[in-house]
């Protein structure tokens, strides 16, 4: 029988179906999966076998009782019914762990479903576990967890990406066809172009952030890895929606045909034929590699010969996007992250007064990366610089929003772009440069600032590594994107990289393969030498 881990989430689910595979057979292939690499690969902060495999036998009761029924019954299945989903660790699951990739969270129980995991659990979805990601999404390469780095499965020595790197390796390295991640700068979309695999930002209050750790409230946003557009588009589809928790999720309905996206190749590559597509020229940044550039423009060229129309625009203000971002994010990270102060979450450190026992916790139980954002968006609030620095960075932003405005106006369906300007980098060569870190989100996180959704598709490797093309929408657009990315699978499905596996998955169950911590040590002895 075919390796069922190889499969795509809708194609288990025919298997869930039929009856061919139990969710409960279809659970214990990736659970083992996980524990078999997660040793070379440290994804999975924790893997919980004995609920998720209780989870996918109510599935399974669910499924024989359809079977039972009269033939209609399994076509009001929910279409994730039985299938695993990995779940970023700031996502609150009832009597889980959630950690945020935080020393400071460490020993945290949730005492209650984040709106995501309720959503989850009413589709009967099996949740395996929560992934590893940079300490409070604060990173792009998820080096900066406080439980050590994960490595992409692509290679051993490489990043996934970040913050949310666990989910985006998971789904990878087959241990989910399914994950859930947080984008606040592109922390969906990078990693998932880093990782091969099919991640979406979608528009600002799509979905709840109820029960997600905060990093910065006004562009922190949920959305899905799939190992295609299909799955991930069902994925959004089951989390999506309004919450009345969430004073800033949106009554805009959840569209149907995120669900219904073409399965044949032929009717999906049709659905590109008079598309106009826009082409930023400053998305083409100083310090792309020319490999990312060239299959990002072969893609193009592909979908110009499936009959869309791309035209190269500008988007003036994007320049500015990165400043601004790391004022914007910051400064909301100062405000959310003072709640951790040793009294209400996680462990308190300290023998001495109030103040002494806050400074203990907070300099013990934060990393680097994360002081290092609370004092650049402490200091962008203070006195006499808020004006100068905060308010100007939101006049800016406005600006930002205003140049995909002007797009959508003159009737673009969507726009094309790189994803990340480099395919996945050593472990260890951006750490001491944090400037070079943050340009990895040039591409992605004028989205952001915008509100707006956007998809990355894999487009190619480049020197042996993948390649993600962006696809960025108007607000609201997220099933026309899965669409567009339906079409670009269907043209390309023929493609010989298509049919590659991560390369590094053959030695990743091997004993002797180091560590990622090990391999993080290796490389600061050299940098020491």
């Amino acid at each position: 029988m075919t390796d069922v881990t190889r499969l795509h989430a809708h194609e288990m689910a025919g298997l869930l179906r039929s009856g061919e595979v139990s969710s409960h057979e279809l659970t214990e292939a990736h659970l083992a999966a996980a524990e078999r690499d997660n040793r070379a690969l440290n994804a999975w902060l924790t893997i919980d076998r004995e609920r998720a495999l209780a989870e996918a036998d109510a599935a399974d009761a669910r499924l024989a009782a359809a079977r039972t029924d009269h033939a209609h019954a399994l076509d009001r299945l929910r279409p994730l019914l039985g299938i695993p989903v990995a779940l970023k660790d700031l996502v609150s699951m009832a009597g889980g762990q959630c950690t945020a990739g935080s020393r400071i969270l460490a020993g945290y129980v949730s005492p209650y479903d984040a709106h995501i995991t309720e959503r989850l659990r009413a589709a009967g979805a099996v949740i395996l576990g929560k992934t590893n990601m940079d300490e409070f999404a604060m990173g792009s390469s998820t080096e900066h967890s406080a439980y050590g780095p994960t490595v992409n499965p692509w290679a051993l020595d490489r990043v996934p990406g970040g913050s949310s790197g666990g989910s985006a390796a998971a789904v990878a390295a087959y241990h989910a066809p399914l994950s859930i991640g947080t984008d606040t700068g592109g922390s969906i979309r990078q990693p998932a172009a880093l990782c091969g695999v099919v991640g979406m930002k979608p528009t600002y209050g799509r979905v709840s952030r109820y029960g997600i750790v905060a990093f910065a409230s006004s562009l922190d946003q949920i959305g899905p890895f799939g190992r295609d557009a299909r799955d991930a588009a069902a994925l959004l589809h089951a989390i999506a929606g309004r919450d009345d928790r969430d004073s800033t999720s949106s009554p805009e309905p959840v569209p149907a045909t995120l669900t219904a996206l073409p399965a044949d190749d032929d009717e999906a590559a049709r659905s590109l034929r008079g598309k106009r597509l826009g082409l930023p020229r400053e998305y083409f940044v100083a310090g792309m590699e020319p490999g990312v550039e060239a299959r990002v423009r072969e893609a193009v060229a592909a979908l110009e010969a499936a009959g869309a129309t791309v035209e190269e625009v500008s988007l003036p203000h994007t320049a500015y996007g990165l400043a601004t971002y790391y004022i914007v994010a910051p400064a909301e990270a100062s405000a959310n992250l003072a709640r951790y102060d040793g009294i209400r979450f996680g462990p308190r450190l300290g023998d001495g007064d109030v103040l002494a026992n806050y400074l203990a916790t907070r300099g013990q139980g934060f990393g680097a990366e994360v002081k290092r954002r609370i004092m650049l968006g402490t200091y962008a609030l203070s006195a006499g610089y808020y004006d100068a620095y905060y308010l100007k960075a939101q006049k800016v932003r406005t600006l930002i929003k205003g140049d995909f405005d002007v797009l959508w106006a003159q009737g673009f369906d969507a726009l094309v772009a790189p994803t990340s300007p480099t395919v996945a980098f050593r472990l260890g060569t951006r750490l001491a440069d944090p400037v070079a870190m943050y340009l990895s989100d040039a591409c992605t996180l004028p989205v952001n600032m915008a509100g707006l959704p956007g998809v990355s598709v894999p487009c190619g490797l480049s020197d042996g590594l993948p390649v993600g093309l962006q696809l960025i929408g108007a607000a609201w657009s997220e099933a026309a994107l899965f669409g567009l990315a339906r079409g670009y699978e269907a043209i390309t499905a023929d493609a010989p990289w298509r049919a590659l596996e991560p390369a590094a998955l053959a030695s990743a169950a091997d004993a002797k393969v180091p560590t990622p911590a090990e391999r993080m040590a290796e490389v600061a002895v050299g940098a020491a030498i």
